[in-house]
């Protein structure tokens, strides 16, 4: 499918109506990562952003490393504060 925009004085690109119809990922806000092929191409897509595990599993470590002040452990906590929504 091929379509016509304008870039803007701002370099603002409107995405035609008819390949915003056909791509359900470009919805207001959606951030997209454009990137320049050839010096007369350029590809949009849609943002993928890159989860860092490592960071993620330090702080899970790390969380689990806390003591609690209490006699619950954290099952029963969880359970307690559930009930108590």
């Amino acid at each position: 499918m091929k379509a016509v925009g304008i870039i803007r004085n701002r370099g603002q690109l409107t995405i035609p109506d008819s390949i915003r119809k056909v791509a359900d990922w470009i919805t207001p806000m959606s951030a997209v990562s454009i990137s320049i092929i050839k010096p007369d191409e350029i590809v949009i897509t849609p943002h993928q952003k890159q989860i860092d595990w490592d960071k993620i599993w330090k702080n899970i470590r790390k969380s689990r490393a806390v003591k609690g002040k209490g006699n619950v452990n954290t099952v029963e906590f969880l359970k307690q504060d559930r009930r108590s929504h």
